[in-house]
Parts: structure tokens; C-alpha cells; sequence
């Protein structure tokens, strides 16, 4: 029987050059798919960005560069540029309308509104909690039509309801005998803002009820339950429990409906006087619409736009931090 060899062994030489651009090639492949696959998003995004851009970032930019300028039917007319620098804010803030109007009427209304908005929105959204599911439905979208329904004909509405002559709650006074004549409430500043603040209230609370409503469901009623065995009365327990498991919400609407009524125009702007004829009511929005389209000074009425727009989002940020905080957690 005839022995076979012993294997002849392997050679433990360097390996092919080809495998190696084989291994760099299947790393950079990787990346390439790796940058790809990140860069997707902004790909699908992007059409959406330059609409956003076109419509939003530009005019925002256009009206400050109009800020910058003596703009009037003049530079309209003729395309001129006439350069003037920070002169329109200087006198937007060293205007006395501006601290002793404009500025005291903007953030009072909107620290009322919020209060009222939110405080009646939680009260709605506590009585929807308490309804079962046939009833809370029916009510949710009865409440809705008022949300869905234009500022513009909630305004008028509401101004056909305190109107001078026509309307209802004159009438319903005179006729309790509580007023001898017909009273014109859209000439006084506080009773102004008064009828502004129920508009606004009653356009605004759905909003806040059912945001309010969905966390409300989400309470554990456990908690509710071992709280009332212990004898923690309704507000205890409201304050006590919900208020806490509710903080988010509450800064979510608090927030968001401060941006809003910051920015209110249309219930201020149509009810009589609102328009500027009356200008112990007006606010930065309705200033800077009447300086604009009303006096002709574009310049002017853009640099009260900038101011407002800046305000606004000073309270954007407090949203979004608020918002992330609240996520860390």
C-alpha cells in the first residue's frame, strides 16, 4: 500500500490586490447609501420648503426692507428707493400712541383673552368629561361650529347683538328697565374690548376644550377614586391630580392661544370705530393695517409689522422650549 504526501500548505502571503478594492469598494457603496437614505427626507421636503419660502420667508424679507425705508404711494409709483435706516422704528418707539395705546391695549386684551379662553375652555371640556359618550359627541360638535365658524361673521354677529339701535342687549335692557336710551357701547374704550373679548372668547374655547377634553380622558381614574375615598373634595382632586397630569396641555393652549390673540386683526378691525376713526382701540395690528393702507406710509406700518412679528416669536420660542422640556422629562 503506497503512502500518500502529506498536504502541501497554504501560502500565507498578502492577499490579492482585488479584495481589497472590493472591501473599500463595499464600504463606500455603504456611505453613498447611508448619505442617500438621510438626504430622502429633504429630498421629499424640499418642494414643500420652496413653496413655504416663496410664500412666507420672502415677504417677510420684502417687509423689512421696507421698514428700512420712507415708503409711500411716491415710491410705488416711480419703483424708488428711499433709504432711511432705523428712523421708522425710532419713531414707533418714542411715539406716546404707541406706550399709552397700542402697546397696553395688545397685551392687556391678550392676557384677558388667554385667561378667559382657557378658564371657560377647561369648564367645557370638565362637562364634556362628565357626559357620556352619545351626549359628549353631540355636544363636541355643537361647540365645534362655533370654532369652524370666520372670524369675519362672528364679528359681525356680535356686533349686531350690542349694535346702537338694532340691537339685542340695548333692547333687552331697556326693556328690564335698566336703560332709559339706546346706548352706542363701540365708542368707549373699556366696553370695546369688552364685546372684542367675548368674541374672541367664544371663537377661541372650543379650541381649548377639546385639547383639554383628550388629556382629561387620559387621567387614571384610580387616581381620582383613591383621592375622593380619602375625602379630597371635586376641586381638591382637580387641582390636586388633574392639574399636575394636565401641565403640558395647559402650556400647548396657553401658548398657542396667546400667539393668536397677539395677532388678533379681524374682531378688532370691523367693529365700528376698530377701523381707526377711533384710535384709543387700537392695537399693533390694526396700527400697523391703518399706518399702512390708511395713511399711505408702507415704511412706517412695515417696521410696526416687524415689531409684531418679533413679539410673536419670542412667545414661539417659549412654545417650542416648553414643549421639549416637557418631552425630556
Amino acid at each position: 500500500m503506497t503512502a500518500q504526501a502529506p498536504p502541501t500548505p497554504r501560502s500565507s502571503g498578502p492577499a490579492p490586490a482585488g479584495a481589497g478594492r472590493a472591501a473599500v469598494g463595499w464600504s463606500g457603496g455603504w456611505s453613498s447609501r447611508a448619505r442617500a437614505a438621510a438626504a430622502r427626507p429633504w429630498l421629499l421636503l424640499a418642494p414643500a420648503l420652496l413653496v413655504l419660502a416663496v410664500l412666507l420667508l420672502w415677504p417677510l424679507v420684502r417687509v423689512f426692507l421696507f421698514s428700512l425705508q420712507d415708503y409711500g404711494l411716491r415710491e410705488i409709483t416711480t419703483g424708488e428707493a428711499n433709504w432711511i435706516g432705523l428712523r421708522n422704528y425710532g419713531e414707533i418707539l418714542t411715539a406716546p400712541e404707541l406706550w399709552t395705546v397700542v402697546l397696553p391695549n395688545t397685551v392687556g386684551f391678550a392676557v384677558l383673552s388667554v385667561a378667559g379662553t382657557v378658564v371657560f375652555g377647561t369648564a367645557v371640556a370638565v362637562l364634556l368629561a362628565s357626559l357620556g359618550p352619545f351626549w359628549r359627541t353631540v355636544t363636541s360638535s355643537a361647540i365645534m361650529a362655533a370654532w369652524a365658524m370666520p372670524a369675519v361673521t362672528g364679528t359681525y354677529v356680535w356686533v349686531w347683538i350690542f349694535d346702537a339701535d338694532r340691537g339685542v342687549f340695548n333692547d333687552t335692557l331697556m326693556n328690564l328697565g335698566l336703560l332709559d336710551d339706546p346706548t352706542n357701547w363701540f365708542t368707549n374704550r373699556w366696553t370695546f374690548y369688552a364685546i372684542v373679548l367675548l368674541n374672541v372668547i367664544h371663537h377661541g374655547f372650543p379650541f381649548v376644550a377639546v385639547t383639554v377634553l383628550a388629556g382629561l380622558l387620559g387621567v387614571p381614574k384610580e387616581m381620582l377614586e383613591a383621592a375622593e375615598m380619602d375625602g379630597a373634595g371635586a376641586f381638591r382632586r382637580f387641582f390636586s391630580i388633574v392639574v399636575p397630569q394636565l401641565r403640558q396641555v395647559f402650556a400647548v393652549v396657553i401658548i398657542l392661544s396667546t400667539i393668536w390673540d397677539f395677532k388678533v386683526f379681524a374682531q378688532v378691525y370691523l367693529m365700528p370705530g376698530g377701523a381707526g376713526s377711533n384710535r384709543s382701540v387700537l392695537n399693533l395690528g390694526v396700527w400697523s393695517y391703518v399706518e399702512s393702507f390708511g395713511q399711505n406710509r408702507y415704511g412706517f406700518g412695515s417696521a410696526i409689522a416687524v415689531l409684531l412679528t418679533l413679539l410673536l416669536l419670542a412667545i414661539t420660542a417659549v412654545y417650542v422650549r416648553t414643549v421639549l422640556a416637557e418631552e425630556e422629562r
